[in-house]
């Protein structure tokens, strides 16, 4: 007797586990052995096919994020907070060139507006086409603006320490506050804890990922950019890139390159310049072995 073959979502996995979602309700299963031999390791948002308490099959990924285990991402919601902390813009810009490296679409929620100007912030990232929304808990369409970028897709939210990411995500989504909890008290914010990542399903369709992995400041565990490849991750970058007058132009400070007349005549934001600059030379001094 052939056994029936369903599809799902993976939304968490624990300890070989995998607890799959589908339309016909929530199962745990485990994983083939064969996935191991293929260098497969299954993660939270990979698309599946599964039956009797296995999963068969691990459909094709979109992107796929290291650590924590993410994949198939829509969007990275990156948190930042106008003041205490100050946003620190080389990593915004990081966590930014990883989403658009991975084919994942960056967005910058803007928090604490109602304690000091947000309008560089804003204009900086809206300027090059990156979605912008800045939240005032006292004017609730600005949560409602975050519900609807969420609303049919599967986020994540990142940030750095301090910016307001569990706040914002009980803001917009208060039957989390529990579970999000739980997580935290489970898995401390430790650098040597267990980083595993669960999708949640919000009311009105999608599913956001919330983990202490996303607190990290280490980017490389999202993935390694070459330095070849780091100008393509800085879209603004794009209408300049083939015109300098070396074809091996780094983008520096080189004389004769479109990016830095650019910036020099205001039509590249100059941090974010600043910060291309300095991912550039990290990724120079990158090992051979560690870009494998």
């Amino acid at each position: 007797m052939v056994s029936s073959v369903y599809s799902g979502i993976i939304t968490k996995c624990l300890g070989g586990l995998y607890t799959v979602e589908s339309p016909d309700g929530i199962y745990e299963c485990r994983a083939r052995g064969v996935f191991r031999n293929k260098g497969i390791s299954p993660c939270a948002g990979d698309r599946v096919e599964f039956g009797d308490g296995v999963i068969t099959a691990v459909a094709d990924r979109k992107n796929h994020i290291i650590r924590p285990p993410l994949a198939n991402l829509d969007r990275l919601i990156f948190i930042t907070s106008v003041t205490d902390p100050a946003p620190n813009l080389l990593l915004l810009d990081k966590f930014i060139a990883v989403a658009e490296y991975k084919g994942i679409e960056p967005v910058v929620a803007i928090t604490k507006t109602d304690l000091a100007d947000s309008t560089f912030l804003r204009e900086t990232y809206s300027g090059i086409g990156i979605k912008v929304v800045e939240v005032d808990y006292s004017r609730t369409e600005t949560v409602e603006a975050v519900r609807e970028l969420l609303k049919g897709k599967v986020s994540a939210f990142t940030g750095n320490s301090g910016a307001g990411k569990s706040t914002l995500l009980n803001a917009a989504y208060p039957e989390l506050k529990l579970a999000t909890g739980e997580i935290s008290r489970k898995l401390g914010r430790g650098r040597h804890t267990t980083r595993h990542a669960e999708l949640f399903r919000l009311e009105g369709g999608g599913y956001i990922a919330d983990t202490p992995g996303f607190s990290t400041f280490d980017t490389n565990r999202y993935d390694i950019i070459r330095k070849e490849e780091l100008a393509d991750c800085f879209r603004e970058f794009a209408p300049y890139i083939g015109g300098c007058r070396f074809r091996d132009c780094a983008h520096l400070c080189e004389k004769g390159c479109t990016i830095v007349e650019a910036v020099e005549k205001g039509l590249i934001p100059r941090t974010r310049h600043e910060s291309y600059v300095a991912m550039y030379e990290e990724a120079k001094q990158l090992k051979e072995w560690e870009l494998k």
